[in-house]
């Protein structure tokens, strides 16, 4: 069971908040598994490119529908992973109508609100002997450098691997490759690092 794409959080019928990913890690990782014989479901999110062959997928819009999607599926699966990119907040209320300059209507703020943690729901409900991989987007900042923040992370979602993408200056997306460091919460110290190549490359190292 792979989640890739990104999430889109409606803010009235034509604008969203959302991220840059697009999917292609997530794809690769799909193709991946089934390549080796693995039965693969891929929930999409807001993906653009073409279903990968002999993949079932179930295409998804938002944060909750992505959530619910893995969640009626988590049962079934040996393996997870986590590859899309959530979006960590959502609007409060979702106008029915396009809000416009100069209208009565134009927000002078957007209320936000926090979207559900689907890893850690899913580490919280996994069954015995499953695995799940989850993907990190970090960059550096005041209280740390980005495998500061992934090791942080790691402990916090309980996952059984870390896939840490250094995304600073908008690096990885939508790009052909990519280069990751894979952290393990069975060997925290001892980090696998994949130097940049295609993302199916990167797939098949995960």
């Amino acid at each position: 069971l792979i989640a890739a794409g990104g999430t889109r959080e409606p803010i009235d019928p034509v604008r969203f908040l959302g991220n840059r990913s697009s999917g292609r890690q997530g794809l690769a990782l799909a193709e991946a598994a089934a390549a080796r014989g693995a039965e693969v479901t891929l929930v999409a999110a807001n993906i653009a490119m073409p279903d990968p062959p002999g993949v079932t997928v179930v295409r998804v819009e938002t944060a909750a529908e992505l959530h619910e999607a893995m969640a009626v599926r988590q049962a079934a699966a040996d393996a997870i992973a986590m590859c899309a990119a959530v979006a960590d907040f959502r609007p409060i209320g979702i106008s029915d109508v396009k809000l416009k300059k100069g209208s009565q209507g134009e927000p002078a703020s957007i209320e936000l609100e926090r979207t559900a943690d689907i890893l850690r729901d899913l580490v919280d409900r996994r069954r015995a002997g499953q695995i799940i991989v989850g993907f990190a987007a970090e960059t550096g900042d005041g209280d740390g450098d980005v495998m500061s923040h992934a090791r942080a992370k790691l402990t916090a979602k309980g996952c059984d691997l870390l896939v840490v993408n250094d995304v600073s200056g908008g690096a990885v997306f939508g790009a052909q490759d990519n280069q990751v460091t894979i952290l393990s919460a069975a060997t925290p110290d001892e980090p696998v690092v994949v130097p940049r190549a295609s993302k199916a490359v990167v797939a098949g190292r995960v």
